[in-house]
């Protein structure tokens, strides 16, 4: 049986949503010949010998660290994932390897619901692939955002400029940071969470666990929260959509 192979592209990525999602979704649709399956590189230079050998895989996500370092080996980008900055999808068609980014299709949908009207700034936790596709889509919904991360520069602020007055001003934080991931379920971004209130949203990207410390911490203060679990499944049916267009 001719096998059709999709894939994920990233670093350590074991602990992986992509592959259990899709397998279950291939069996949902009966599609026995469709498998998905982890391609963990230390260096972004190792796919080119996984797509010289493999001629049988029809597309590919990719993750942390790689959603900026994979452009170079593509033939063309999506005019979104151009502007965006990164690529989280991969689409194999008749002319070469074509980028896209379904973060922002994933991360617009799942918070929008969550949006009432004195959201209008907000904090970006992280500068990596994740944080330009959060930027984008606060950019499209006409949000003024800040990125927060160790060191300040260009629309950047350290993570000790945060300051009550900060926190007012801004009432939607979005952690694009790995900071909480299981293992290490007890760490979080540093801020001064006292200052967080009912009229804060936090949405943090990470999904497992369930409810970080940095949720964990807002919903203490009264504030909405949402992991990223809704933003990844969006995502990632969006990329099943992309690969069956080619």
């Amino acid at each position: 049986m001719k096998r059709t192979r999709f894939g994920l592209v990233g670093k350590n990525i074991s602990y992986s949503f992509s592959r259990g999602y899709f397998t279950k979704k291939f069996a949902s649709l009966g599609l026995n010949d469709h498998s998905y399956e982890n391609f963990d590189f230390q260096a972004i230079e190792e796919i080119t010998d996984v797509l010289k050998n493999n001629k049988d895989i029809n597309g590919m996500n990719v993750t942390i660290p790689y959603k900026q370092e994979i452009m170079p080996f593509l033939t063309e980008l999506d005019p979104e994932a151009e502007k965006i900055g990164a690529v989280n999808t991969i689409q194999f068609n008749k002319n070469g390897l074509k980028g896209f980014n379904t973060d922002a299709y994933g991360f617009k949908h799942a918070m929008s619901p969550f949006l009432k009207p004195h959201h209008t700034k907000a904090l970006i936790l992280g500068t990596g692939g994740a944080s330009k596709a959060v930027a984008y889509v606060l950019g499209e919904l006409c949000i003024s955002y800040l990125f927060v991360s160790r060191s300040e520069g260009k629309n950047k602020i350290s993570y000790d400029q945060v300051t009550e007055e900060v926190l007012k001003e801004h009432t939607v934080l979005v952690n694009c940071t790995p900071l909480g991931t299981h293992p290490n379920i007890e760490e979080r971004p540093t801020l001064p969470y006292e200052f967080i209130s009912d009229r804060h949203f936090l949405f943090d990207l990470i999904y497992n666990p369930e409810k970080s410390a940095f949720l964990t911490a807002g919903e203490a203060q009264g504030a909405q929260i949402s992991n990223g679990l809704r933003m990844l499944e969006l995502q990632a049916d969006r990329s099943w959509q992309i690969w069956q267009e080619r």
